[in-house]
């Protein structure tokens, strides 16, 4: 049998209103099995050679890394960004009947 792979992507938003937008997005397309929005994060980073802090909402997205490439695309149409932030990290372990069932839910 196959062994399958997971992936948990950063997605950070202007706002809550957008994060709900993109994850509900996602989970209705079933690129994505579960989103959990964290409403604010404050963000610290250098824009066009100037240090900027601003307060952004941010995704935790739960999918199959095959997925990754349509997760992005998706998220490139309905972000405000001109870059947004995608950062996917690779699932390394963990339960079974949790990962079984991000298989399940996700085309």
């Amino acid at each position: 049998m196959e062994q399958k792979k997971f992936t948990v992507i950063f997605i950070t938003t202007k706002d809550q209103e957008e994060a709900k937008k993109i994850g509900t997005s996602l989970v209705k397309r079933r690129q994505a099995a579960c989103v959990n929005i964290v409403p604010a994060v404050s963000s610290h980073f250098w824009w066009k050679d100037k240090l900027e802090a601003t307060e952004e909402s941010l995704l935790i997205v739960k999918t199959k890394e095959s997925l990754l490439p349509e997760v992005i695309k998706s998220v490139k149409k309905l972000h405000s960004y001109r870059i947004p932030e995608i950062i996917a990290l690779p699932v390394i372990g963990g339960s079974r009947d949790y990962l079984e069932w991000i298989d399940s839910e996700t085309i």
